[in-house]
């Protein structure tokens, strides 16, 4: 678990850096509290089969820079895509509004 800024709050977010972890994604679970987050890297894509709740997808470029956001994305239908991406951040649906995320902000390590 790493922690990532934003805009004054600080997000625990899971890395999904290999093939297994990627594949696996947030699949099957019941649930992403606020304030957590799944970085799938590499990533430019991602789809919502077997998920039971909508997410917020943030895709973000190496230096951690937001390129496009994606909000509300429907369990089971929806999939989404941004070319050039280098990862997709995968947010409780809400987050992206609640902290007020905007393409070009760029999230911290901490």
């Amino acid at each position: 678990m790493e922690k990532f800024l934003i805009n004054g709050a600080t997000l625990k977010i899971e890395l999904a850096d290999n093939f297994l972890k990627r594949l696996r994604g947030l699949m099957f679970r019941r649930r992403l509290e606020a304030g957590n987050g799944l970085l799938l890297a590499p990533c430019n894509s991602v789809h919502m089969l077997f998920m039971r709740f909508a997410i917020d997808v943030i895709y973000l470029d190496e230096n951690f820079c937001i390129k496009k956001i994606v909000r509300d994305l429907t369990p089971w239908l929806g999939i989404s895509f941004c070319f050039g991406a280098w990862g997709a951040l995968e947010l409780p649906s809400g987050e992206a509004e609640r902290l007020k995320l905007v393409i070009g902000q760029k999230f911290q390590r901490k």
